[in-house]
């Protein structure tokens, strides 16, 4: 498919950053919304398109975030836009729980028929991704009678009180918050990064199932009494890091001998953004519960939950969602699907390749940089104090994300000290050029002197 072009020269600066009307929003934003929403930078954004933000001073940023990898098909892309309006001078909402309506079942069949893995399927809708993780909590706990839920370090699942007692990636994000959810465990995810036991990296995905079955099972979760392995098959907030080689497909047969439901978080990665509808698919993994959100709908708030059949079974009135599956939201999941379909996940497999080639480019002119990794248009810049150590850099994440706002770059962090660079799936190469150039700039600007 033709991936639309930006319209106008983005990256465009024309004020101090912050502008005098981001800086009265900012004012007003402070006196009145909750404390927690913390942000990196001063942007305060007026509207987009495709690539390109509009801040309220008129200032124009390329946008390499897309709302937490969410805008799939870039910022209000048209055929999105046209789905959203058609379908809201029909009906604007009458909760699939209570009633039936076409979009629902039309979206339900086409999300169950492209779902990894043979046998029937069904669909439960959400809002957002906790929601939809708390589905799956909830859902694998009815149907094995098993009360014990294991996950990964590293790992983001969402916010609420569920979701979180299975997160496991910054202590901050559960602080304050316990009593959580009892009887969920977590384990090592085979990264092959500051690998727990040692080994070499060959053997990175059988000594972390080796914690998995011979520490944990052994110890506090005996198998037989574990509902369900919560995992996500690319590490995502915590540090964008696909799994070694093998992992999930031990882990599966793992499960599978033990009668555990695996659950697979495609919150983030799902919907093309790997280079594949979803990141299962580049490890043959077939979830028996598979959870969907963010670039579901392009912005819109609408998450799934995707299950065989005989696993899709609820007592009567035992779950629901008021707004789940509202008719707009799966319109808008329509028209994504579409564009998926047409181009836009093989544009995110063929510019991820591209990306990372210059990111590596850029990783050999620069000490500050400790590793480059990722799965097509998910991927992920180490920040570092010592390229041989690679010891995290906070302070300099913090202050690249800064330097690139100022040069009219959108970008955000993960894990210890990473970038997070996970651009719309309409990005092409002069895009991406511009955004590694103004890396570049940062990082040669932020250059320790005598280097």
């Amino acid at each position: 498919m033709e991936i639309p072009a930006t319209r106008l020269p983005t990256p465009h600066i024309q004020s101090p950053l912050p502008g005098p009307q981001a800086e009265a929003w900012l004012e007003r934003e402070h006196a009145w919304v909750s404390q927690n929403y913390v942000k990196d930078y001063p942007l305060v954004v007026d509207r987009g398109e495709g690539m390109t933000l509009t801040d309220v001073d008129g200032n124009r940023f390329l946008d390499f975030a897309a709302g937490i990898a969410v805008c799939a098909t870039g910022h209000c892309h048209p055929r999105v836009v046209d789905a959203i309006c058609q379908q809201a001078e029909r009906l604007l909402h009458l909760c699939a729980i209570d009633f039936s309506y076409p979009q629902v079942v039309d979206l339900a069949e086409r999300l169950a028929r492209l779902a990894p893995g043979l046998g029937s399927k069904k669909v439960y809708f959400a809002n957002s991704g906790a929601e939809a993780i708390e589905t799956a909590i909830k859902l694998a706990r009815l149907r094995t009678g098993r009360q014990k839920v294991v996950a990964f370090f590293g790992a983001f699942h969402g916010r609420t009180m569920g979701a979180v007692s299975l997160t496991a990636s910054k202590a901050v994000q559960r602080r304050g918050y316990g009593p959580l959810l009892p009887e969920v465990h977590h384990t090592h995810y085979a990264t092959c990064y500051r690998c727990p036991v040692g080994r070499e990296p060959r053997t990175c995905e059988l000594e972390c199932l080796e914690l998995l079955e011979k520490t944990l099972f052994a110890s506090t979760a005996p198998p037989e009494e574990i509902a369900a392995i919560v995992v996500e098959p690319d590490l995502g907030e915590g540090g964008y890091f696909p799994p070694k080689q093998g992992f999930l497909e031990r882990l599966a047969i793992l499960a599978r001998e033990y009668g555990i439901l695996l659950v697979a978080d495609e919150v983030q990665t799902g919907f093309g953004r790997t280079g594949k509808l979803f990141a299962c698919e580049h490890f043959g993994l077939e979830p028996d519960i598979l959870v969907l959100g963010k670039g579901i709908a392009s912005g819109m708030p609408l998450s799934a939950v995707v299950a065989k059949a005989e696993v899709m079974q609820w007592r009567s009135g035992g779950h629901g969602s008021t707004f789940g599956g509202n008719p707009v939201c799966c319109e808008a999941a329509m028209a994504t699907l579409d564009l998926l379909e047409e181009g836009l996940t093989d544009n995110a497999a063929e510019i991820g390749g591209y990306l990372m080639l210059e990111l590596k480019r850029l990783m050999s002119r620069h000490e500050q940089i400790g590793d480059v990794r990722g799965l097509g248009l998910m991927q992920a810049v180490d920040l570092v104090k010592d390229s041989t150590t690679r010891q995290p850099d906070h302070d300099l994440l913090a202050e690249v994300l800064l330097r690139a706002f100022e040069r009219g770059l959108v970008l955000l962090g993960c894990g210890d000290s990473s970038l997070r660079i996970a651009p719309p799936l309409i990005v092409g190469q002069s895009e991406v050029d511009r955004a590694v150039s103004i890396l570049d700039e940062v990082l040669t600007s932020l250059r320790p002197r005598g280097c």
